[in-house]
């Protein structure tokens, strides 16, 4: 591990000064720790948040770019707005990073910032990530990956930096609760904040609620599935029944990640 940040930190001290597209996860709070011990006041954190980011999410970003004393610029955008990402194809993710990378430029060019730099790392290449493709149009390099970083390594650091982050559970955006295909509206990435922030108030961390149109589909880990009393499931019913989901079934596969991503063929992608 020391070996692998000390590689790292020498790909940041090239980059100089550095825009660090920062969503507050695991991948890019490990960055920005490391941008931050090396560039010092030369790094600066950009979050874009917007109907389909996480509610938790910006607080917690806001709280760890205090601790790293980096400053954290927050872009309000509305993704929604795009039709081609509203209408949710297979490749929705490209339009999101495309703009996002677009916002990360612009600022970049206003602060004189030389580099953008983002949290992509070695498992990112395992699985469909259609937003990889927008950063090569502005260059946005992808320094865990360079110095050969996995997503169990990048927590194996984090927590040795001492970064609350080392244990976070995985937080995509809302939008990938909804199946490819399915446009997607501000009320159903609402109706989806506000089931998954029920459900874990409930114990469960590692989650999903897929929106199926009236029916919500709650994924939990399979350890967590023995934990749930026949009392959580009526809560959980009734609160999601408020929430606009009159049906609501629990997967016994327990949580995946990318579900949606299972069935694509080469075609689809």
């Amino acid at each position: 591990m020391e070996e692998k940040l000390h590689g790292l930190r020498a790909i940041l001290s090239r980059l100089g000064p550095t825009m660090v597209a920062f969503s507050g996860g695991v991948d890019s709070s490990f960055l920005l720790a490391v941008a931050a011990e090396v560039l010092r006041d030369e790094v600066i954190a950009l979050m874009t948040v917007s109907s389909s980011t996480p509610p938790e999410d910006a607080e917690q970003a806001r709280r760890l770019a205090a601790v790293l004393n980096v400053q954290l610029l927050i872009i309000p955008h509305d993704e929604l707005a795009m039709p081609e990402y509203a209408a949710n194809p297979t490749n929705r993710c490209y339009f999101c990073k495309n703009s996002l990378y677009d916002i990360c430029q612009r600022e970049a060019r206003r602060l004189s910032l030389r580099s953008i730099a983002d949290g992509v790392n070695l498992d990112d290449l395992n699985d469909y990530r259609p937003g990889i493709q927008a950063a090569a149009a502005y260059s946005v390099v992808h320094p865990l990956l360079e110095a050969r970083f996995n997503k169990a390594e990048i927590r194996r650091g984090s927590k040795l930096l001492g970064l609350p982050t080392w244990e976070k559970p995985a937080s995509p955006c809302l939008s990938s609760r909804v199946p490819y295909g399915t446009p997607i509206t501000a009320t159903m990435l609402s109706q989806i904040a506000r089931a998954e922030s029920f459900i874990r108030a409930q114990g469960f961390q590692e989650l999903r609620v897929r929106h199926h149109g009236t029916t919500a589909r709650i994924e939990i880990r399979k350890e967590d599935l023995a934990h749930l009393s026949v009392a959580t499931l009526k809560a959980m019913r009734h609160e999601l029944g408020d929430y606009g989901f009159p049906s609501s079934v629990l997967d016994m596969e327990g949580f995946r990640s990318g579900v949606f991503n299972e069935g694509l063929s080469t075609n689809d992608k």
